[in-house]
């Protein structure tokens, strides 16, 4: 079958076609720039954006100009380098040179397949470019992918090659690419009603594998603030960056291959130590997570030193899938969402059974606990919020809506409701501790891109509970309201435990 996707990159039509007679024949007077799957014979893949936008090499042009004054300081003081003693983790003390030895050449003197396996170092406790000469006498650790933080410095450094594919494809703004729990992901910002595809993620995965085939060095190279704000220029996002995160005169740019990126680092060697690398969702996001700005376009990835821990990830995911509380829920007829309710829950007869099994399990807790139950209203005015700081700090996140001459709000928790109770008469320290449990609807305004099943919704229940008591009651209070907190995760071991509600 022949499948073309057009695409439209800054005004010039892209054809992507495994026929390119069929592309020739529909624009004979060759108008678009073709770019033909079939033909790809170098690492430099014909699906991507030709030209490159005009910024990379404006970019480029002015690191070069950065990076010789950089050698040229860095051989100074190489000339001038002085002795140095580097602590191994077993203790042992080897000799090196400052401004010139490195904690690779260090590593090969250790250990061949030490250093093959190294994805980063740590000196004097800080993560340090395998590369990067040291500077003084220091203690040295070399971390493996096996270590947490070389894990992040491994997808951190994976996100820069996602962001140089992404800039060679779509020819947008780069704004963050951190590594998280597992992987990393990227955000762009592109200009009119384009997006992003997951039809496009082969297209992106190619150009990411020619970038690993390169093997393009990680290059560091500290540059003033405000030559960064020059050669960042036609990113906005940068320079909201610089301008609002950045407080010191000078800051870091890493480069591999035409990438040039705003970033703290390290990373690893070069794009060569990514061996596998798989693209595999994608979102809209705000910038910052904030809704009065400007929508992203987010892609996700994941990578490994092994494609053998790739396969085991995709399997793992397989599971997690089919184990997905969302597909459960919908296959027994327990609950199901709605896009004219987003982030509510709809329990189905079945779903309410054991909704209302749960609760019931927990008012029985709470009654063994000496807890009372209340009901409390479901909307307060503003000024309740304002007075417990709720207001100040949290408005975004809640649903509010004018009332004559007021505002009110959905309560997005119990707290200041069951501080009403409490002080709608005078109390006797008799009463004390006083244990109210409530059981009432709440509602958070949620981002739509992060609800996700029962595990983050906009309007939820919870068994919320307050004490009141008295300063010599605080010690011995918590520890018997902790037992609560160990007696219901064993909830999960009985039948009454159906699998949906897990995550």
């Amino acid at each position: 079958m022949i499948r073309n996707i057009t695409f439209q990159r800054s005004n010039i039509p892209y054809i992507y076609s495994r026929s390119p007679m069929h592309a020739i024949n529909q624009y004979p007077n060759n108008s678009p720039q073709f770019l033909s799957l079939s033909s790809y014979k170098s690492p430099c893949y014909s699906f991507q954006l030709k030209p490159w936008p005009g910024y990379i090499s404006e970019r480029m042009q002015l690191y070069e100009e950065l990076k010789k004054e950089s050698d040229a300081l860095l051989t100074r003081r190489a000339a001038d380098s002085q002795p140095i003693t580097v602590e191994l983790p077993d203790g042992c003390r080897v000799e090196g040179q400052a401004w010139v030895t490195t904690p690779y050449q260090l590593a090969c003197g250790i250990s061949q397949g030490l250093a093959d396996n190294a994805v980063i170092s740590r000196v004097n406790g800080d993560l340090w470019d395998l590369d990067r000469p040291l500077e003084k006498s220091c203690s040295l650790e070399i971390l493996r992918f096996d270590n947490d933080d070389a894990q992040a410095v491994y997808w951190h450094s994976s996100a820069h090659i996602l962001g140089e594919a992404m800039e060679r494809f779509y020819g947008g703004c780069l704004c963050y690419g951190p590594p998280i729990e597992n992987g990393f992901y990227y955000d762009m910002f592109l200009e009119g009603p384009q997006g992003v595809s997951s039809t496009e993620f082969e297209y992106l995965e190619a150009l990411c594998k020619s970038v690993v085939k390169e093997k393009q060095p990680f290059e560091r190279l500290e540059v003033s603030k405000e030559t960064l704000l020059k050669m960042f220029k036609y990113n906005k996002f940068k320079c909201r960056i610089l301008n609002e995160k950045v407080t010191t005169p000078t800051t870091t740019v890493y480069r591999c291959g035409p990438l040039i990126d705003l970033c703290r680092g390290p990373h690893v060697r070069h794009t060569g130590k990514i061996k596998a690398l798989k693209i595999y969702k994608n979102s809209s996001t705000y910038w910052e997570g904030r809704s009065d700005m400007e929508t992203l376009q987010r892609i996700y990835g994941i990578s490994f030193p092994d494609s053998k821990m790739l396969k085991e990830w995709e399997r793992f995911q397989e599971e997690a899938r089919n184990r997905d509380h969302r597909k459960i829920g919908k296959e027994q007829e327990l609950f199901f969402f709605h896009d004219l309710s987003p982030g509510s829950c709809f329990f189905l007869p079945r779903g309410a059974y054991l909704y209302n099994t749960l609760t019931d399990f927990i008012r029985e807790e709470y009654c063994r606990r000496g807890f009372q139950e209340v009901a409390s209203p479901n909307i307060y005015n503003s000024k309740l919020w304002e007075t417990s700081g709720h207001w100040q700090h949290y408005s975004d996140n809640m649903f509010s809506f004018p009332v004559e001459q007021d505002v009110f709000a959905l309560k997005p928790m119990n707290c200041p409701g069951h501080c009403l109770m409490f002080s709608h008469r005078p109390r006797s320290w008799r009463e004390l501790p006083l244990r109210l449990a409530d059981f009432g609807v709440l509602h958070r305004n949620e981002l739509s891109g992060t609800l996700t099943g029962l595990t983050r919704v906009r309007r939820f229940q919870q068994d919320d509970a307050h004490i009141f008591c008295t300063m010599e009651q605080v010690h011995p209070t918590p520890c018997r309201t902790l037992c609560i907190c160990q007696r219901t995760p064993r909830l999960a071991n009985s039948p009454l435990a159906p699998c949906a509600f897990h995550r």
